[in-house]
């Protein structure tokens, strides 16, 4: 069975992304920093008869990571890494002008060093897959200016250019970084806790994920909303 490291899994798009694989029959070690959810999403998981790793930590520590490869690699190997884990820097967002910048060294910390840390750990594994993947999930805050989505923009974008490098010094994986687009998660809530409208639950953007590791496309920045409309 293929083997997928995903981050922050225990609930939003990280939790829906993994009971997709699950239900495909891939092994799976997932991470979050809050052991009581995330053994629950292991539980919910396993009942796909799949194997399940959950280890409770910070990705943004290097020992953690060591673990996450290591558990995968008792699995069998690594085909797929999904960064999912994020930091806004400050919850609710602020202006840049307010900012702290204790929290945009955690908003680069877990969403650009952990990543490529993660990576740097697990590319050997990566390598001798048949079919190694990168995918990390960016924002539309990566490409596009809004007001007190900076420092967490910034991360993104940064990530974005980590993901395209990548792609060009390793040109056997497939590496992807994808744009969800609006969802309605926790970490949207901590961003902007007065936007109480409507937004799609992650589970309805997973399609979108899974049509490229179906159809494996060449390494890029991709749309979660445009592949899904292509696909209708």
């Amino acid at each position: 069975m293929p083997v997928a490291i995903i981050t922050g899994a225990s609930k939003g798009l990280g939790e829906a992304l993994a009971d997709a694989l699950a239900a495909r029959g891939w092994d799976l070690v997932i991470d979050a920093r809050d052991a009581v959810p995330l053994a629950e999403t292991a539980g919910l998981l396993s009942a796909h008869g799949t194997r399940v790793t959950a280890l409770p930590g910070d990705v943004a520590d290097a020992g953690h990571r060591a673990e996450l490869v290591a558990a995968a690699w008792r699995q069998g190997g690594v085909d797929l890494v999904v960064h999912n884990a994020s930091a806004l820097g400050a919850e609710p967002l602020v202006p840049l002008e307010e900012l702290p910048l204790d929290g945009l060294r955690r908003a680069l910390e877990v969403n650009v060093v952990a990543a490529l840390g993660l990576v740097q750990e697990a590319l050997p594994l990566l390598r001798a897959s048949a079919a190694g993947a990168v995918l990390v999930v960016s924002s539309d805050a990566a490409a596009e200016a809004y007001a007190t989505w900076g420092g967490y923009g910034a991360s993104k974008a940064a990530l974005d250019q980590l993901a395209a490098v990548l792609a060009v010094e390793e040109p056997a994986l497939r590496v992807w970084s994808v744009d969800p687009g609006d969802m309605a998660t926790d970490l949207y809530a901590a961003a902007v806790p007065d936007d109480d409208g409507p937004r799609p639950a992650p589970a309805a953007v997973v399609p979108a994920f899974l049509r490229l590791l179906d159809e494996r496309p060449a390494s890029g920045r991709y749309s979660a909303p445009a592949l899904l409309e292509e696909a209708r």
